[in-house]
């Protein structure tokens, strides 16, 4: 292949693969701002419009393990398309749903399509960036299109809610999502795996059923209470089946998580530190949502606007974190990043129950600051744990950890909250529970900032383009 051939296969590649992951991202955050109108559109409670979280998170978080198996099995460039098709025809489901029920469904829907995007999008862009330099500033790149995702998630939320309908940043997914097909067909070469696993499905459905269980007993647990039998079951089959997902990875001889990898510190690391972060900083986003329009009656396009100083910031420190890499550190940038996320979350213990909405904002810009140093440099280092041809092993590993630290933190830190928040509950009450989901997920970051910091810096971290293991390294641990 043709020095002009490889840059046009990374042009585009890397195009698409930012595109898709800005889409889903936004897809996320998006709703955060649309959340009290599509509350009074479906008539739903807290309860429904954490399902439409995580409905989309807990499928994405079970199945994209197996979907990056998959697209290194069958080709890479396949089930990306293939997702692009599942996603773009559940955002048209999402955005004509007529009962909060088909607005969870359709959320599901979306989340496998998501899962085979997110499974698949480092290891093409792996693909063709084989070097580290490249992969260096490719991720970099990929990064910082999370940090925009993130920042104009809730303004488009709010401009789109308020100037069209809360239906209307669902629909908006379908012009992008035909666009980044087309790309895909026609720009991006064909990959996979040279080594191919076999699919794991005891692993596979006892992760699925164990993740739902905890979300599900956790998110009816104020409804129904904890003592019932619904609420019991749900958390005690969670956690057998999450006890088997283990047992099982341990034994089979092809398991869809291999455990042993986690004795790789940068392996090990990546995830539990992208899992803190998610199930802290990022979850609380639902509820600060909540607080701002629920609270403080500020509108969508408001809520948006709050949040956009911090958001604009992360974008313009996610574009510094290549040159800040090179010199501190990867390693070192994931662990101020979290530091910070954590004295952001840490701060909205400031709010009061009739605050201006302006003391939401140091809690934000440093938050929001902290993510732009974390994103693009957590990318690098999941990426770059395991060898290029593991990509896809390594791009789904970290995802699975991000996306379930989003559903089990939504869910668990909605513990802590007033169900009444939507029909009536008062200011005082809403804002001492919020409090305690404050502490609650300030604690969760500043343990992960603590073992991101550790494992981290035993994994040495290099400053270019995080430490590569060998395959004499990775297939000797697997031996093991």
């Amino acid at each position: 292949m043709d020095r002009h051939q490889r840059s046009h296969d990374f042009a585009v590649t890397l195009t698409v693969a930012c595109m898709a992951t800005t889409m889903l991202i936004v897809d996320i955050s998006v709703i955060n701002t649309a959340l009290s109108k599509i509350a009074g559109g479906l008539s739903t409670n807290l309860s429904g419009l954490q399902w439409i979280i995580d409905g989309y998170t807990v499928p994405l978080a079970a199945l994209v393990l197996t979907a990056g198996s998959v697209a290194d099995r069958i080709g890479r460039k396949r089930v990306f398309a293939a997702g692009l098709v599942l996603f773009t025809a559940a955002s048209a489901a999402c955005g004509s749903a007529g009962s909060i029920e088909m607005l969870d469904a359709a959320r599901a829907v979306q989340g496998i399509g998501a899962a085979m995007l997110f499974a698949v999008s480092l290891a093409l862009i792996g693909h063709v960036t084989p070097s580290p330099s490249d992969r260096a500033k490719a991720m970099a790149l990929y990064g910082s299109t999370i940090g925009i995702g993130l920042a104009i998630g809730p303004l488009i939320g709010g401009l789109l809610t308020d100037a069209i309908s809360w239906r209307a940043i669902f629909l908006i997914n379908i012009p992008l999502g035909a666009i980044a097909l087309w790309l895909t067909l026609r720009g991006v070469s064909e990959s996979r795996d040279p080594v191919v696993r076999k699919l794991d499905w005891p692993g596979q459905i006892t992760l699925i059923g164990g993740l739902f269980g905890v979300v599900l007993g956790l998110l009816r647990g104020n409804e129904t209470g904890w003592s019932s039998t619904l609420v019991l079951a749900s958390l005690t089959a969670g956690a057998v089946l999450l006890v088997a997902f283990v047992a099982i990875e341990l034994t089979v001889s092809e398991p869809m998580l291999p455990l042993h990898f986690f004795r790789l510190p940068n392996f090990a690391g990546a995830q539990v530190s992208v899992f803190a972060i998610s199930s802290s900083v990022f979850a609380i986003y639902l509820y600060i949502s909540l607080y701002l329009q629920s609270t403080l009656g500020r509108s969508p396009i408001e809520t948006g606007l709050d949040y956009l100083p911090g958001s604009i910031l992360m974008f313009l420190v996610s574009g510094a974190t290549p040159k800040l890499g090179s010199k501190f550190g990867n390693g070192a940038l994931a662990t101020v990043g979290l530091g910070m996320g954590t004295a952001g979350t840490l701060l909205l213990l400031l709010t009061q129950a009739h605050s201006s909405w302006t003391i939401t904002l140091p809690a934000v810009v440093v938050a929001m600051t902290g993510v732009g140093l974390y994103n693009p440099a957590i990318s690098v280092i999941a990426i770059s744990a395991l060898p290029p041809r593991q990509s896809g092993l390594a791009s789904g590993a970290y995802d699975t950890f991000r996306q379930a630290g989003l559903a089990i933190g939504t869910a668990a830190l909605g513990v802590l909250v007033p169900a009444r928040v939507l029909a009536g509950a008062s200011a005082t009450d809403y804002v001492t529970g919020f409090h305690h989901a404050v502490l609650v997920a300030g604690g969760i970051a500043a343990a992960g900032t603590v073992l991101t910091a550790v494992l981290l810096a035993r994994g040495r971290t290099a400053p270019a383009a995080g430490h590569e293991p060998s395959l004499t390294t990775v297939d000797a641990l697997g031996q093991a």
